[in-house]
């Protein structure tokens, strides 16, 4: 699909992290690069190791990926429900807050889940439908296929983020 997704960088820094892959491509993969992730590091408390202090660990990168796989599955659908519907944004840091008793393995179900319903309401967006406005306070005018773009964007943040996790347990 990539004639529907002509990036614009400047207005969605997650876009750069896509580079030139499909951003479906990359959604649809997340939860299977995730569960491959958490069986490495399922061994003791590799999930809990910090890269640096004040770093999440792998196991709080998951949960935040599942809260923000919440968020990204209410925006697809009010955006296509709602004529210029204004997103509401949260502090992922106080979100963070939270994490202390979750596990990995619950924050991957609910993500999987998740990301199964997500992909399928994307796939069967029709092409018009990915021009649909919305806003974002802080991050000005989007539409549907910004906010896909944003998803695959920041899962490929976070998964190079738990990649370096892995590499650096193993070296520890």
């Amino acid at each position: 699909m990539p004639s529907r997704y002509n990036r614009a960088v400047a207005a969605n820094p997650y876009a750069s992290f896509l580079g030139t892959r499909n951003p479906v491509d990359v959604i649809e993969e997340t939860s299977r690069r995730l569960s491959e992730i958490v069986t490495k590091l399922s061994v003791g408390s590799n999930l809990e190791w910090r890269p640096a202090p004040g770093k999440w660990s792998a196991r709080e990168i998951i949960c935040h990926l599942a809260d923000c796989e919440i968020a990204f599955a209410f925006r697809l659908r009010q955006t296509l429900a709602e004529t210029n519907h204004v997103i509401q944004p949260f502090d992922q840091e106080k979100w963070a807050g939270m994490y202390g008793g979750l596990s990995a393995r619950a924050a991957l179900s609910a993500f999987s889940s998740l990301r199964e319903w997500d992909l399928a309401l994307i796939q069967h967006t029709p092409a018009e439908a990915m021009a649909k406005k919305v806003h974002h306070p802080e991050r000005g005018d989007m539409t549907f296929r910004t906010i896909v773009e944003t998803m695959a964007g920041h899962d490929v943040n976070h998964l190079t983020q738990l990649d370096a996790i892995v590499a650096g347990f193993a070296q520890a």
